[in-house]
């Protein structure tokens, strides 16, 4: 009962109280008393549940505290009466020094000529500059190894790296691999002060392999060029196939923001592991780009690249893998005129390449490639990106047997 309510009753009893005999005055105070002691027990009641409500969201009981408590391992805790306390800070700390911020440089030649105003048939060019991310992965006497994409480095004329207290330093390409679309570039010691030598880290390079749809994930990069951000999410989905002009692989989909800028960065787990190198992302039209649509981010897992990664810092560029043929795909007109099979026709074998030192043999039909069928040459590049330098790929093909195709298994050796 509110002060305002109990007033009134007062003046009411109060008035009444000169009309009635004396013997009903008794009554009177017992009544407003009681009304009193009421709300007294009220107010009470709605302080202890407003404070236990209080009490229970910033000072867990014993039983709740362990759904709730705040661990260097985790990113997003329990819900507590409808709040979610999300703090990744101590993750963001211990990775940051080990992010940089790549600017590049690269010279485009228009294709325009000066020769109507300076009589000159030189072609126009002009510099542009781009903004990517990178992860120190490892470092010797002199020189830090920083991982990134290939398409932020690729072209440049120039590179040059920012670390965690802003200072920047001149970059080079060590080696790249346009299938996989990364790249490492190298930092030397020497230009380096010891302060800032001091201040960065190696990153942990994780297990992507463990990864489970829903994990959550901490992306930090470069986004827009504005300087390092964090941005946080989960796992949406695994071996997205993901293809574009250059290459077709696997990739990790995650929810966390990945704009312009962020590509080269890294995508972490709870532990600060580096588990993808964020590299694109879906754009309204349906392309890889870094506009538009939210929410549809794509990281190179880290354990697909992990073995690529230390050939890079040795300086070995990952050339494309071949199988060393040429040929045709077969179609419904040889299909039904001459009863070839459907795939890949091996009317050439390269010299010195793969499939020589192999059983394939021209005019062979290569029908399946690691299990699945080839329906295009697109389908072999796929499935030769998957691979690694030294590993083998296995092929199916049928061959002519007097007046049938037969089958038979290939494994050939990529070098």
């Amino acid at each position: 009962m509110s002060d305002k309510t109990q007033t009134k009753e007062i003046e009411k009893v109060e008035e009444t109280k000169a009309e009635k005999p004396k013997k009903h005055r008794n009554l009177g105070y017992k009544i407003i008393i009681v009304l009193l002691l009421l709300t007294l027990v009220a107010g009470a009641g709605v302080w202890a549940y407003t404070t236990g409500k209080l009490d229970f969201i910033f000072n867990p009981t014993p039983a709740e505290e362990e759904k709730v408590e705040l661990k260097h391992t985790d990113t997003i805790t329990a819900k507590t009466d409808g709040v979610y306390i999300t703090d990744v800070s101590e993750v963001v700390d211990e990775v940051m020094p080990s992010i940089v911020a790549i600017t590049s440089k690269t010279v485009i030649n228009s294709g325009l000529f000066d020769f109507f105003f300076f009589g000159t048939n030189t072609p126009k060019s002009y510099t542009t500059e781009g903004a990517g991310s990178g992860v120190i992965v490892a470092e010797d006497d002199e020189n830090l190894y920083i991982l990134t994409n290939n398409h932020v480095v690729k072209d440049a004329s120039e590179l040059s790296v920012q670390f965690i207290d802003d200072t920047s330093h001149d970059a080079s390409i060590k080696g790249v691999s346009k299938r996989k679309d990364i790249a490492i570039v190298s930092v030397s010691k020497s230009g380096i002060e010891n302060e800032t030598l001091k201040k960065i880290k190696i990153a942990t390079l994780g297990d992507s392999n463990k990864l489970k749809v829903g994990n959550g994930v901490i992306a930090i990069g470069n986004a827009l060029g504005y300087g390092q951000s964090v941005t946080i999410g989960v796992v949406s989905a695994l071996n997205r196939e993901i293809t574009t002009e250059d290459y077709t692989q696997e990739m990790i989909q995650t929810d966390a923001a990945i704009n312009g800028g962020n590509s080269g960065g890294a995508l972490l787990n709870s532990k600060g592991e580096v588990v993808g190198i964020n590299s694109v992302k879906y754009s309204q039209n349906g392309t890889i780009t870094s506009a538009s649509i939210e929410g549809m981010g794509f990281a190179i897992p880290i354990s697909d690249v992990a073995e690529l990664i230390a050939s890079l810092i040795k300086g070995e560029d990952d050339k494309e893998l071949t199988l060393g043929i040429e040929g045709y795909m077969t179609n419904s007109g040889n299909i039904a005129n001459y009863k070839l099979p459907e795939g890949l026709y091996v009317s050439a074998i390269t010299a010195g390449g793969n499939a020589e030192k192999s059983e394939l043999e021209i005019g062979n039909i290569i029908t399946e490639i690691e299990g699945n069928k080839v329906t295009s040459l697109d389908s072999v590049r796929k499935a030769l990106n998957k691979k690694q330098h030294g590993g083998t790929v296995t092929l199916k093909v049928k061959y002519a047997s007097r007046n049938e195709y037969k089958e038979k298994e290939i494994i050939v050796t990529l070098q």
